[in-house]
C-alpha cells in the first residue's frame, strides 16, 4: 500500500534522497566503506561538506558576506546561541507559538526581551499585526512557520536592526530575500534532511559585538573558522541534506517548489472550507503552506478517532494534531507528493458522506 506521510517532523523525504542515502550507508562513492565510518577529516567527506554549503547558498540565493554552518543541538540550542552571540542589552521578539515562547525564555537569560507582538490571546491561531520593530534593540527575532498551530509568515520584513528568523519548518519552501536577515537557523528535519543536524546562515558582520565572553562551542566564530568541523559533525544527516539540495536543484529550485506547495495547500484548504463537517483552526490570512491544521466541527468531534482510523487504513500517518490544539494536522512539506493530499481530500469527502446529516 502507498504510504502518505503527513508527519510534522521528522518528516517525509524524497524517495530518491532516501535511496541515495541508503546507498551511501552501504558503500560511499565506491570506496567500500560506509559514510557512517569514513573520517570527517578526510577528503571524501570534505567534498560532501563543500558541495552541501555551495548548493545551500546557490538554491537559497545567499549573497556574499554570509556563512553556512551545520551544527548539533537542534533549533532549541540556537534559542540560547543567538542571544549569547548577539544580545548585548535588549532584543525584540514576536510571540507566535510554542517555539517562539521557548526562544523568548532562553533570550531572557542574556538581557532584556521586548515582546512586540503576540497571538497568545487566541491560542496562536493568527499572525499578530500592527507591531513595529524597535530601533534600540540588538536584534529582532521571529519564527516564520508555527508547526503546532498552522500559521506562517511569508514576509521578509524591512528592519533597521539585525533580523533573525527560526525557519526550521519552511526553509527552502519558497524563494526569500536572505539579504534582509542577519541570521537564519533551523532544524533540518522538515524540508532539508533527517533529525540530527541544524543549519545556521549568519552574516559575519553581526558577530563579535557583545561584551560577554562566549564559550568556545557556543561561539559562531569557532564554527566559521573550522568550517563546521571544530568537532565531529553529524556526517550522515549532512549527506542527506546534500541529496535533498541536489533534488531541489534538479526540480527547478524554489520558484518551482513554491508553486508545488501552493497547489497542495490550496487543494486541502479548499476542501476544509467546503466540507460540512471539518473546519480550519488558523485564521485564513495566516494559514501555513507547511502545516495545515483542522478539526471536526462541534457536532462531529466525537468522531475524531474514527477519522484517524479511516485515514490509517488508507495508508496515511502523522495526521493527529498536536495535543495543545487537537484535531488533525497535515504537514505538506516539500517532499510530500500532491497525490498524498488528493488521497486525504478524498478521505475527508468519504467521511463526510458517511456522517453528515442529510
Amino acid at each position: 500500500m502507498k504510504k502518505h506521510n503527513f508527519s510534522a517532523g521528522p518528516s517525509v523525504l524524497a524517495r530518491e534522497v532516501i535511496e541515495n542515502t541508503a546507498k551511501a550507508v552501504l558503500d560511499f562513492n565506491g570506496s567500500g566503506l560506509s559514510i557512517l565510518e569514513i573520517s570527517h577529516r578526510g577528503k571524501d567527506f570534505q567534498a560532501v561538506m563543500d558541495e552541501t554549503v555551495a548548493l545551500f547558498k546557490e538554491v537559497l540565493n545567499i549573497p556574499e558576506g554570509y556563512q553556512v554552518l551545520f551544527l548539533g543541538g537542534g533549533a532549541s540550542l540556537q534559542f540560547s546561541m543567538v542571544p549569547f552571540n548577539l544580545l548585548n542589552k535588549k532584543a525584540a521578539y514576536l510571540e507566535t507559538g510554542v517555539w517562539a515562547k521557548k526562544a523568548i525564555k532562553e533570550a531572557k537569560f542574556f538581557g532584556e526581551v521586548q515582546v512586540i507582538g503576540s497571538s497568545a490571546d487566541k491560542n496562536f491561531s493568527y499572525i499578530p499585526k500592527g507591531w513595529t520593530i524597535p530601533s534600540d534593540v540588538d536584534y529582532f527575532h521571529f519564527t516564520s512557520n508555527n508547526t503546532i498551530y498552522g500559521t506562517e509568515i511569508f514576509d521578509d520584513f524591512d528592519s533597521t536592526v539585525p533580523m533573525v528568523a527560526d525557519m526550521s519548518s519552511d526553509i527552502f519552501s519558497r524563494p526569500m530575500d536572505v539579504s534582509k536577515y542577519a541570521m537564519i537557523y533551523g532544524g533540518a528535519q522538515k524540508n532539508l534532511g533527517p533529525a540530527g543536524v541544524t543549519f545556521v546562515v549568519v552574516r559575519e558582520d553581526v558577530l563579535g559585538k557583545v561584551d560577554r565572553p562566549i564559550p568556545t562551542m557556543l561561539n559562531y566564530k569557532t564554527h566559521i573558522a573550522e568550517g563546521s568541523m571544530f568537532n565531529t559533525p553529524p556526517c550522515l544527516p549532512i549527506y542527506t541534506c546534500l541529496e535533498t539540495l541536489r533534488w531541489l536543484k534538479k526540480l527547478g529550485g524554489l520558484e518551482v517548489m513554491q508553486k508545488m506547495n501552493q497547489d497542495k495547500a490550496k487543494l486541502l484548504y479548499d476542501e476544509i472550507d467546503r466540507n460540512s463537517i471539518f473546519e480550519g483552526t488558523a485564521a485564513k490570512d495566516s494559514r501555513s503552506l507547511m502545516n495545515i491544521c483542522f478539526v471536526l466541527k462541534p457536532d462531529y468531534q466525537h468522531l475524531e478517532a474514527d477519522f484517524l482510523s479511516l485515514t490509517s487504513k488508507k495508508g496515511m500517518s502523522g495526521l493527529k494534531g498536536h495535543r495543545s490544539v487537537g484535531g488533525f494536522r497535515a504537514s505538506t512539506y516539500n517532499a510530500l507528493a500532491k497525490e498524498s493530499v488528493i488521497a486525504l481530500v478524498e478521505a475527508m469527502q468519504e467521511f463526510e458522506k458517511m456522517h453528515s446529516v442529510k
